[in-house]
């Protein structure tokens, strides 16, 4: 019998459930223990193993079906989902650009450099094509913001090839994510920015020249120059992270 307090008990049950998960190395697909046996193992009641279930829901670990073989499976939390966590625990920090680039200076130079000499030919091909979407000036301000955000996203396909890094690519992503949806320009997209895109494709062509001669520390000092860039830039237009919630993709 669980000794916590009855308001408790859900929490210690889906604890206890994680735990099983783990020691029974059960793989997403698979089913948890019926209410009955939990009941019965546990000595807990119907409502309280119902609420533990939701409890795990709720964190992303586990899906329940209705019907014929229905019942609670573990599931693989989607990146997603752990994005919108992550938002929902720093909604009431106070982040900052400066926090932001903080963590792109100490990661994406690296991961510039890790990827010289190592990323395929059909990679390559994906990546300079994807340059071509913000290569030419814009002609309005929601161009600009669009070239800015396909900008963004040659940060992450560069962190999609960090040799299976995903937690890497999961810190890439979050803040590339932040830095997409929770950070108000309040001067970025004016006339005389006009030319952020070209900018931005300018250091990722020398990035990706840098990665496909295998040069390592000019893979490195291109992109940190080109973070550095971007940080300045940032204060000079009033960047600002607002506070908020990264929305999780409905499925």
């Amino acid at each position: 019998m669980l000794k916590n307090a009855p308001q408790r008990r859900p929490y210690q049950v889906a604890e206890t459930i994680k735990c099983w998960i783990v020691d029974r190395h059960l793989k997403p697909g698979d089913r948890l223990p019926s209410e009955s046996e939990l009941m019965e193992t546990l000595q807990v009641s119907k409502g309280t193993v119902r609420e533990s279930t939701r409890v795990l829901e709720a964190q992303g670990l586990v899906e329940t079906r209705t019907g014929p073989g229905g019942g609670a499976f573990v599931r693989e939390m989607s990146e997603a989902k752990a994005v919108s966590l992550l938002s929902n625990y720093l909604f009431f920090k106070e982040i900052s650009i400066k926090d932001i680039y903080q963590i792109r200076l100490a990661l994406e130079p690296e991961l510039a450099a890790s990827l010289a000499g190592k990323v395929a030919a059909s990679d390559m091909t994906r990546l300079r094509e994807s340059l071509h979407s913000y290569a030419d000036p814009a002609d309005d301000s929601e161009t600009e913001r669009q070239q800015h955000l396909d900008s963004l996203h040659f940060h992450l396909m560069l962190a999609e090839l960090a040799g299976g890094n995903q937690l890497l690519t999961f810190i890439i992503r979050f803040t590339i994510q932040v830095l997409s949806d929770l950070t108000i320009y309040h001067r970025l997209y004016e006339p005389v920015t006009h030319d952020l895109g070209q900018t931005g494709c300018r250091y990722h062509a020398e990035i990706l020249d840098a990665i496909e001669l295998g040069d390592a520390e000019s893979a490195y000092n291109i992109m940190r120059e080109h973070m550095l860039d971007a940080q300045q830039v940032m204060n000079q237009q009033e960047a600002q992270v607002r506070r908020g919630f990264l929305p999780e993709p409905l499925a």
